[in-house]
């Protein structure tokens, strides 16, 4: 009875079992402990596995909301990205982030940010150009900082495919030829054989990339004035969008090869939709600027702000990226993909970086763009003085045909939504003592007048003017009348402007009038700089000279400038000296 019974605690009743049996018993016994173990193991991994993937995808608080806001450009490439990273379910606190992404220009956010209406927690512009021109208007320390930026597309030129060889020798791809072409006082320039289209820099950031690359070169090259004469011509030259730019360039209207500039991406998606009118990039051999695509970060919700985090992490992984390159973006360091092969038209190489200008450069050539495209009033003053019907010489003209030609020459430059007006002066021109007669009055050129337009009008009536040949130079009495004129009938949206063509001798009244002393203390006293009207006087003839003197006074007194012209063609140059002035008025001379 006291024995213990160990074949019970060796696996039951070995001591009954044949030998055979027992060996046979133990064998697999050596075999399962083992196998068991792994089981085991695997089990135990597993749960361990199960409990690390819930934790990190756990959706048992429902659903975490990123709203986020991108350009329609980059719109695709993002939204793509944000369904990879759905699918992944990320989670934060317990849910799992869910990211939208919806498309809205730059420009629209940041105006919704500014006026705190924002509907979005993530925004990714196209450029930090357009962030910089935005935070410096009132409404733009609202703005919340830039974050990081996510791909880039260079500015570059941009030409159809089937048009692009007949620029060779014409357009060389660069901002300095760009100016030139559309330089609107190069007549004879490049702009003759190249129409050049732009973006409006005040709602498109590759607009405005390429008004900065353009004004980078200028200023390096001594270009100021064709810059001020190419944005002139540009500014009635204007797609609304990349697409409708792209499209315009793939249409020829007559003998000029049209050129625009726009992103190297919008360039890509154009030729995805409409393969069968492909455009290619031209690159600017000084460099160029490129649109960056940064993100803002505007949620303030605590667990919004860790989903905004990670799907930022997530936009930096290089699956990622390489959904970006594929849409025609590349990577911020300037890596392209196979989408911007050379056999469709690109440079995979990176291309020269211009240096990005500060946050004052971009608010100054804003501001620039937009004072330089305010409609045009002027009244232009024209000397018809006895003096006015004597030969220029060397020329075969009278004094009076060339101011007629320098006046001709000069309308030339307005353009059609300009208001314009004209005055003969000499002595005794409409009634005794009244030195001045209105022949045109101040309207729009496009507009009718007794059936005839304006604009025809005044070139009727600068061709058939003549000198008066007993007329004396009555100029103050005149400029003090149609200073208070345009004084009376100031307009906020418009640059206000006296232009007077003379053949400077100056004030010659017999009758009195006003003295110059007296025109220049009415002047300063009428003058005001916050509804500025400045004064543009052009010369032209021998005795121009003498009478300098008092024709710079006359024109600084209102912020404006005395010309002499030496040939006609010169007057292009001063009406582009006269628009640079509209730039800083009324603080030109400090």
């Amino acid at each position: 009875m006291g024995r213990h019974r160990t074949d019970e605690l060796d696996g039951g009743y070995r001591a009954h079992e044949p030998p055979a049996r027992r060996r046979s018993s133990s064998g697999r016994g050596r075999v399962i402990v083992p196998l068991a173990g792994a089981v085991a193991l695997a089990v135990l991994l597993g749960v361990a596995a199960f409990v690390i993937f819930n934790r990190d995808h756990d959706c048992s608080g429902g659903k975490l909301a990123l709203r986020v806001v991108a350009t329609p450009d980059i719109q695709p490439a993002l939204n793509k990205i944000a369904g990879n990273y759905n699918k992944a379910m990320h989670s934060i606190d317990s849910k799992c982030v869910e990211v939208t992404v919806a498309k809205e220009a730059a420009a629209r956010t940041a105006n919704a940010v500014a006026a705190g209406k924002a509907k979005a927690d993530f925004w990714v512009a196209d450029s930090s150009l357009l962030m910089e021109s935005l935070r410096n208007t009132p409404a733009g320390e609202a703005l919340p900082q830039v974050d990081s930026s996510i791909a880039a597309s260079p500015v570059v030129l941009a030409a159809a495919k089937s048009f692009a060889p007949k620029l060779t020798g014409t357009l060389q791809p660069s901002w300095a030829a760009m100016i030139s072409a559309a330089n609107v006082a190069n007549v004879d320039g490049p702009g003759k054989k190249v129409r050049v289209l732009a973006l409006d820099p005040q709602k498109n950031s590759a607009g405005l990339a390429a008004l900065l690359a353009a004004a980078g070169t200028a200023k390096e090259a001594g270009l100021d004035k064709a810059l001020v004469g190419a944005m002139k011509e540009l500014s009635g030259q204007l797609a609304s969008d990349s697409t409708a730019l792209l499209a315009s360039l793939t249409v020829k209207s007559g003998s000029r090869v049209p050129v625009g500039v726009t992103s190297e991406q919008a360039i890509y998606a154009h030729n995805a939709k409409k393969p069968e009118a492909p455009v290619v990039a031209l690159y600017p051999k000084e460099g160029t600027l490129s649109l960056d695509y940064p993100i803002t970060i505007l949620t303030k919700d605590p667990s919004v702000l860790k989903a905004a985090a990670s799907f930022k992490q997530d936009l930096a992984t290089e699956s990622a990226k390489k959904v970006l390159r594929e849409a025609g973006f590349r990577s911020t360091d300037g890596k392209a993909g196979d989408a911007l092969s050379k056999d469709k038209g690109f440079t995979p190489d990176t291309p020269p970086a211009l240096e990005p200008p500060d946050g004052a450069t971009v608010a100054k050539m804003v501001q620039t763009w937009s004072r330089l495209n305010l409609g045009t009033r002027l009244l232009t003053l024209l000397d018809v003085s006895g003096t006015m019907a004597l030969p220029v010489p060397g020329t075969g003209m009278t004094r009076m045909q060339a101011i007629n030609k320098i006046a001709t020459e000069g309308m030339g430059l307005f353009p059609a939504d300009s208001e314009l007006g004209l005055w003969t002066f000499s002595t005794h021109m409409d009634g005794q003592g009244k030195d001045w007669k209105e022949l045109v009055s101040v309207g729009p050129i496009s507009e009718s007048v007794n059936g005839t337009l304006r604009k025809d009008m005044l070139a009727k009536n600068f061709a058939s003017i003549q000198a008066k040949a007993t007329g004396d130079t009555g100029l103050n009495d005149t400029v003090k009348a149609a200073y208070a004129q345009l004084t009376k009938t100031y307009q906020e949206d418009k640059i206000n402007t006296l232009l007077i063509l003379t053949d400077g001798a100056g004030n010659d009244d017999p009758d009195g009038g006003v003295k110059n002393a007296e025109i220049l203390q009415y002047l300063k006293k009428t003058y005001n700089p916050k509804r500025p009207i400045s004064i543009l006087l052009i010369a032209f003839g021998p005795e121009a000279e003498k009478g300098k003197q008092q024709m710079d006074a006359l024109a600084k007194a209102t912020g404006g400038e005395a010309y002499i012209a030496k040939n006609v063609l010169q007057v292009r140059d001063f009406f582009l000296q006269g628009m640079e002035r509209r730039l800083c008025t009324p603080n030109c001379d400090g």
